[in-house]
Parts: structure tokens; C-alpha cells; sequence
């Protein structure tokens, strides 16, 4: 086929120009993709987000503020310990200077002092804008007592920071302040089992104990609970804050101080007499006689009864390892269901 050839079929075959239609309308606008229209929706999304978040708040009488963090106080209930490594408080200082404050805290009038806050949360924030010299953002809301710790609780639950012993405590401002049980699970988003185990824990271990251990953010339920039954014993309470007292006890991390604190509670101090050893027999479910227990401070012996037979030591010394096999997997089965 020749080049005139195709020319002229390339007249026939060609879309036609659009013309004006019989009523002069101008052509159809040309179309647009669906990514932008999609991106134009997501735009008044987020607009209509942002200004339902806006009336929510002007329908709860919430107001953002920029006030002089001088003249906020922090909440009556403390819900953490002063950390004696401030590395995260400066890190949040630092990022504060660098690209302002990006969450506000949350404050309610002063209750007693006419022209002064207090805040439910974020008094680290407070802090850091004081030595900043700046403003603090925060959202004022006029809060009841209960309703200032719940909003206190609830803000810090979410936080893997918060260790047990600073849970358990806050329990027990809350209870003290005068509050019901059910303000202490609301705050911290626990059942009613959970909140008495925090605040058996709290109340069986004296403030100055746990004020001098600290957070302790590795130690978990468990340890604290067998802590608090060990110190029931007055000599062993007294070992206890006879280790804490010692200068080199503060040096130790938080955690460090536990496992001292904990130490001294199961090991009788020098002089001090030991408790005599406790012995029971041991019988087969028929009632015979097998074995004899005796356990001492840091020891427990099992002595097989010469009646039976000598086979029975050799079947017991093999079957060991499956026994503390099981017994290992039903002790995890208890921290996970206690965790």
C-alpha cells in the first residue's frame, strides 16, 4: 500500500473534532482521574474531621489555651514516680525547643485558687515548657474530682512506661482521696480482681520502701506480691529497710534495688537466728509411708524410707526431668493467666 494510499484512508478512518451541539453548548469538560477525586475526598474528610473534633469540643466546654505553665498545678493524686534518670525528660524537652509542643495537656480551674489550674495529665509537659520559658498548650475543661483522676488514668494506661508498683500506688491515692473501687478500675481499665491485687500490694509494702526502690519497670505482679508476703515477717521488713538504708543502696538503678530489697527480705542478716527446720512425712495414696520432707532456710532434703524398695530412688532420679518439665509449663501457664 502506498503513502497516498494511506493518507487518504487516514481522512475516512480519523475521529472527528467535536462540534457544537445544536443548542450551542460548549463540549464536555475532559475527564478527571479518579486518584484526584479521590484526593480532593479525603481532603474535605479530613476538614469535616477536623471541624467535628472542634465542635466536640466546644460542646463539651473544651478550650485550647497557650497559659504560663507557672500557674498550673499538677493533679492531687500522683500517678507516677519522679524519675531519677531525667535522659526521657530531656529528650521530650529537646523535642519541645525543636518543634513545639504537639500535644496540649489537659487542665481544670483551680478548685481552691482563683486564677490557677490543675492538670489531669502532662506535667512533664509543664515542666519542660516552665524551664523553656514558654507557654504550655493545654485544654480546659471543667472536670469534677473523679472525673479529673478517670481523665489522669485514662491518658497514662495506653503507656508500657507505667510499671506496676506506679499502677498499684495511684490505686491507692485514688481509694485514699475518698473515691469508690469502681473510680480506681475506671482510672486504670481494670476488672475488680485486678484492682484488689494492685492494692493489696500497695497497702502491705510501707511508702518509704517503695519510695526508695523506685518504678522498678522490669519487676512485674508476681514478684512484687511474693515481696509484699515476705515482708509480713517484721524481721524480714526490718532487713529490708535496714539495706535500704545504706548509701550505696540509692546508687543502684531501680531495678537493682529491687533485687536488693528483695535479697534482704530472704536472707537472714548476720546474727540473726535462723528458723528451725520444717520436716513432714510423705504417703502414697494407699497410706504407706514413702519418703520424709525436711526443708531448712535455703534447703530441702527428701529422704526415702528404708521400707521401700531401693528401685524406687533410680525410677524417682529418671523420672525428674519430665516431673520439673511439667511443672515448668503449668508455672507459665499461671504468670500468663496472672499477667
Amino acid at each position: 500500500m502506498s503513502k497516498r494510499t494511506d493518507t487518504i484512508k487516514s481522512l475516512f478512518t480519523a475521529p472527528q473534532s467535536s462540534a457544537l451541539s445544536a443548542d450551542n453548548m460548549p463540549a464536555a469538560l475532559p475527564r478527571v482521574s479518579s486518584g484526584s477525586v479521590r484526593s480532593l475526598k479525603d481532603s474535605f474528610s479530613e476538614v469535616e474531621k477536623e471541624n467535628e473534633e472542634l465542635r466536640e469540643r466546644i460542646a463539651s466546654g473544651a478550650v485550647i489555651l497557650e497559659i504560663d505553665p507557672s500557674l498550673v498545678d499538677p493533679s492531687p493524686l500522683a500517678d507516677r514516680f519522679r524519675d531519677q534518670d531525667d535522659s526521657s525528660f530531656e529528650a521530650l524537652k529537646q523535642s519541645i525547643a525543636q518543634r513545639g509542643q504537639e500535644v496540649p495537656i489537659l487542665v481544670r480551674e483551680h478548685p481552691e485558687a482563683k486564677g490557677r489550674y490543675q492538670s489531669a495529665y502532662g506535667h512533664r509537659r509543664v515542666r519542660a515548657t516552665r524551664e523553656l520559658g514558654i507557654s504550655v498548650k493545654a485544654i480546659l475543661r471543667s472536670l469534677s474530682d473523679e472525673a479529673l483522676v478517670v481523665a489522669q488514668g485514662l491518658e497514662n494506661a495506653p503507656r508500657e512506661d507505667l510499671s506496676f508498683i506506679e499502677r498499684a500506688s495511684f490505686a491507692m491515692h485514688i481509694e485514699d482521696a475518698g473515691h469508690s473501687r469502681s473510680v480506681v478500675q475506671d482510672a486504670l481499665s481494670v476488672d475488680r480482681a485486678e484492682a484488689s491485687k494492685l492494692l493489696a500490694v500497695a497497702r502491705s509494702v510501707p511508702a518509704e520502701v517503695i519510695q526508695a526502690i523506685g518504678k522498678a519497670p522490669k519487676v512485674g505482679r508476681g514478684r512484687w506480691q511474693s515481696f509484699a508476703e515476705l515482708i509480713k515477717d517484721s524481721a524480714a521488713l526490718k532487713r529490708v529497710r535496714a539495706a535500704i538504708a545504706e548509701p550505696k543502696f540509692a546508687e543502684r538503678e531501680t531495678d537493682a534495688r529491687f533485687l536488693a530489697a528483695f535479697s534482704a527480705a530472704t536472707r537472714p542478716s548476720r546474727g540473726e537466728p535462723s528458723k528451725e527446720p520444717d520436716e513432714k512425712p510423705v504417703f502414697s495414696v494407699s497410706g504407706e509411708k514413702i519418703a520424709h520432707v525436711r526443708q531448712a532456710e535455703r534447703e530441702l532434703k527428701l529422704t526415702i524410707d528404708k521400707n521401700v524398695s531401693t528401685t524406687f530412688a533410680a525410677f524417682l532420679v529418671d523420672q525428674l526431668p519430665a516431673l520439673f518439665d511439667a511443672f515448668s509449663k503449668k508455672s507459665r501457664g499461671q504468670e500468663s493467666t496472672e499477667a
